[in-house]
């Protein structure tokens, strides 16, 4: 049997979507890579435990959010990838200007009911692509702020089935960086505002809107920032003083309007855009003695 039919056929009270030999193209932002083994989408926090419960300790499990800040290889990703959906698209506004939201939120909608609440402190989530899962994961941040800021705790799944409150120490920040254990899968959080006037939140929101179009390709197909900023420096003048602005391979190109990002052109593959980002390193390397960490999540096998 496959894996997909040996999961349904173990799993009679599984209320969530199972798919076998699944596109993750369609997922991500690049428009790239190989398909999932299995596909799956739990119908809410209750379904993802009986599911982490029921499946085999052996069985790999890889997170993905929206698929802003992710490179799929092209030959795809074995065992189950995990992709939350409505169950978890909850927005509620709480006393003392909190924010309660599913993690399947995409972040520039926390940004907008933020703003209609008269809450004040979140905007900053109009400039994050991708979800708040995403957020939580990377301490996603833009525009002078980060999510460790306004965090005050989050709801996670465990790999056994247990459900987990963490308050934010629990989640040891630092630069794009989250200590919760990998396999912790954030299902809620909890943010904390404080007040403001709706209209000039969203002003501040499209002023952020506006920068980000003004500056970053995000019409494009791309994955947001491709690498983390160094100690002390920024990515893309490193980048541009390497000479890597518009370099290409095949239809993969570092983008002219803001070298730290790649682009699809058409028909790049995930090959194509991971061996540009290595180039570019290499390049970086040899310039400037920096090495340039991915930012860019790459999962799966090459083809």
């Amino acid at each position: 049997m496959s894996l997909v039919e040996t999961l349904t056929a173990s799993m009679p009270d599984l209320r969530g979507r199972l798919r076998g030999d699944a596109p993750l193209k369609d997922y991500t932002w690049f428009r790239v890579g190989g398909p999932a083994e299995v596909l799956y989408s739990p119908a809410d926090e209750a379904d993802l435990a009986y599911f982490l419960k029921t499946l085999p300790a052996d069985t790999p499990i890889t997170m993905i959010g929206l698929g802003s800040n992710l490179l799929v290889r092209d030959g795809g990703i074995e065992g189950v990838v995990m992709r939350l959906g409505r169950g978890f698209g909850e927005i509620k506004v709480e006393d003392g200007h909190r924010l309660r939201v599913g993690t399947a939120v995409p972040d520039v909608r926390v940004a907008r009911a933020a703003a209609e609440g008269g809450i004040a402190g979140l905007s900053f989530y109009r400039g994050i692509p991708g979800g708040v899962g995403g957020a939580l994961r990377m301490n996603g941040g833009a525009h002078g702020s980060e999510t460790c800021e306004v965090l005050i705790e989050a709801r996670a799944v465990d790999r056994d089935g247990n459900i987990h409150v963490l308050p934010v120490e629990d989640f040891h920040y630092s630069y794009r960086h989250c200590g919760v254990p990998d396999d912790y899968i954030f299902t809620e959080a909890l943010f904390q505002g404080e007040p403001g006037d709706p209209e000039k939140i969203l002003a501040e929101m499209d002023d952020i809107a506006a920068y980000r179009e003004e500056v970053q390709p995000i019409k494009s197909r791309t994955g947001g920032s491709t690498f983390k900023n160094p100690p002390g420096n920024k990515s893309w003048q490193l980048i541009d003083a390497a000479g890597c602005r518009g370099l290409t391979i095949g239809d993969a190109k570092v983008s002219e309007m803001h070298c730290n990002f790649l682009i699809n052109e058409g028909e790049a593959t995930a090959a194509d855009i991971e061996m540009l980002g290595e180039t570019v390193r290499a390049r970086v390397k040899e310039t400037s003695g920096v090495e340039l960490e991915w930012e860019i999540k790459r999962l799966g096998k090459p083809a």
